[in-house]
């Protein structure tokens, strides 16, 4: 026969072993869940490391993209810019002087990769990787100002366009974002500026299709 104790105190016994039992089992499958992420961590870092030690990742400029490449390098450079591009006006006046001084720096620093008026594009932008747009077919006037600004300072990363925020004065950088801006309706004196512009790079033999150029 069960004492007293025994009858009070034998259920709560029999609970705190299964309430152990539960919670060990919880840590158990806690642990194999843990070390299940941890591996499979350590097998793509892996992974990665043999596929990039063995140059299985094309190195080469004249190559076509990887599955998902181009929506990788649009999505990251469209979030960083709604994140970092000036939403404010122009620090300087849109007047044709600046225009044209923002033509003269685009003729200077843009135009052997970016073209002319003609959209002829050079050798040197047909070797590009990516292939670099050429503004007198397909402008940029449709990207808001402080876009462009901001590709003109920082440039874009795993490109061939460079970051001219070391080279340039802020006054210069938007004085060839207004004009990149306003390239396809431009005044008079800034038009036939632009017009008259030539692009002194060697021009390829063979000329990009429309098909070939991708929208960033």
């Amino acid at each position: 026969m069960r004492t007293f104790r025994e009858e009070f105190f034998a259920p709560r016994i029999e609970e705190g072993r299964e309430c152990r039992w539960v919670r060990a089992k919880h840590i158990r499958v806690m642990k194999g869940f843990l070390f299940g992420i941890l591996f499979t961590v350590m097998a793509a870092a892996l992974a990665a490391y043999i596929v990039i030690a063995n140059g299985l990742i094309p190195a080469n400029a004249d190559g076509p993209m990887l599955p998902g490449e181009a929506w990788a390098a649009r999505t990251s450079l469209h979030a960083t810019l709604r994140r970092e591009a000036p939403t404010g006006a122009s620090t300087v006046p849109m007047t044709d002087a600046n225009l044209i001084a923002g033509i003269k720096l685009y003729g200077a620093d843009c135009a052997v990769c970016h073209g002319a008026a003609d959209g002829k594009a050079s050798a040197i932008a047909e070797g590009l990787y990516q292939r670099a747009p050429q503004l007198g077919l397909h402008g940029v006037e449709d990207d808001p100002l402080g876009v462009t600004y901001w590709k003109l300072k920082h440039g874009i990363r795993f490109t061939g366009m460079p970051a001219f925020g070391a080279q340039l004065s802020e006054r210069q950088l938007w004085q060839m974002s207004l004009f990149l801006r306003h390239m396809n309706r431009l005044p008079a004196a800034p038009e036939k500026a632009w017009r008259a512009l030539k692009n002194t790079a060697t021009i390829s033999p063979v000329q990009p299709k429309p098909w070939r150029y991708v929208r960033r």
